[in-house]
């Protein structure tokens, strides 16, 4: 069986990237260069994604979290920082209900799996999307008004769409997904069993999983709401993500931490 694909760098603590839809490990290029000086950083491709294509589990975000957890096991990793984007989100709420015990904390950016709402018809654009314009475009279409697209994010979504078979299970996925144009819902009772340190940041223009789908987080979440992002956060705002997890693991040493300034 092929094996899942990860970028490593840095040691210390462990964090561990979970990518969205149509995504790879290269959307994390820049929040993990910034972190390595203070943690281990593990940027995965994901089931059916980039290096991972050939995986099994890319059908569904239990069968992705699935493999990542028995990856992770396979390294002997634990009490690991967690973070997930979009459908990475999901992988990583469904991770940490599997084995809580691993996770040290669990940072989401605009989650999937905790509401129904999401925009199928952006999402199944993005995965018939080839051209370095049109990838542009729907990137664009995910931001805040007026965020300006990295050239970095474009030139990872082209590098990991010309892998033979990319496209064909993108469109697979998009349909598995975003299923009777709604997504699949975490159970909240079983959101609120978690237990360890969980932030969410949630852009308020996102219109890909509207930012009303955190009214319902568990109290105990840390919510950081930002007004002038929309979906892309890890390109939005990659240097409110780094100081949230610098943060993160300031606390975890016991060190004063400092409340990253979310506009």
């Amino acid at each position: 069986m092929t094996s899942l694909f990860a970028h490593e760098q840095g040691t210390g603590p462990t964090i561990v990237l979970l990518h969205g839809f149509g995504g790879s490990h290269g959307m994390w290029t820049e929040i993990g260069s910034q972190l390595a000086d203070a943690a281990e950083i593990i940027a995965y491709d994901l089931p059916g994604h980039g290096a991972s294509l050939e995986v099994e589990g890319a059908r569904s975000p239990k069968r992705m979290a699935e493999a990542v957890l028995a990856d992770l096991v396979e390294r002997n990793a634990d009490q690991v920082h967690l973070v997930g984007h979009s459908m990475g989100g999901a992988v990583a709420t469904l991770i940490a209900l599997s084995a809580p015990e691993r996770i040290a904390s669990l940072t989401l950016l605009a989650p999937g799996g905790y509401g129904e709402e999401i925009d199928a018809a952006l999402l199944r654009r993005f995965a018939k999307a080839a051209q370095d314009d049109e990838i542009r475009a729907c990137l664009a279409a995910m931001s805040g008004p007026g965020h300006l697209v990295s050239e970095r994010a474009v030139a990872d979504d082209m590098a990991m769409r010309a892998r033979s078979g990319q496209m064909e299970k993108l469109a697979e996925i998009v349909m598995a997904i975003t299923r009777g144009g709604r997504q699949g819902v975490i159970p909240a009772e079983l959101v609120a069993s978690l237990a360890m340190p969980v932030a969410v940041v949630w852009g308020v223009l996102d219109t890909v999983l509207p930012v009303s789908q955190s009214d319902k987080l568990p109290a105990h979440f840390d919510l950081h709401l930002v007004p002038v992002a929309g979906h892309m956060l890890i390109d939005e705002t990659p240097g409110l993500i780094i100081e949230l997890l610098r943060g993160i693991l300031r606390n975890q040493a016991n060190e004063p931490i400092s409340t990253p300034d979310f506009p």
